[in-house]
């Protein structure tokens, strides 16, 4: 298992990105919580196999459709455990 902290910025709020992620990460088995920050851009941990994380940080650099990611940072985080993914508010 691995976490990984994200943040997405660009037009990618307003689009659907935090249910799209949800849907994303419980179709590959991913845990962990994704919202909106205040200043425009879109934060995440997420937390799986290696190979499902690679796929939902893929993801999340293109993001769902009308979203328009201009640049994506990750860093990598101690596992927790965490059950189910959330959106949070």
């Amino acid at each position: 298992m691995v976490r990984v902290h994200v943040v997405v910025h660009g037009m990618v709020q307003g689009v659907g990105f935090r249910f799209s992620a949800r849907v994303e990460a419980q179709r590959h088995g991913v845990t962990g919580w994704v919202r909106n920050r205040s200043d425009g851009a879109v934060e995440a941990e997420l937390e799986g196999e290696p190979a499902a994380i690679d796929r939902m940080l893929a993801w999340f650099d293109e993001g769902p459709p009308g979203a328009s990611v201009s640049s994506m940072t990750s860093s990598d985080l101690e596992p927790t455990g965490e059950p189910g993914f959330r959106v949070l508010s």
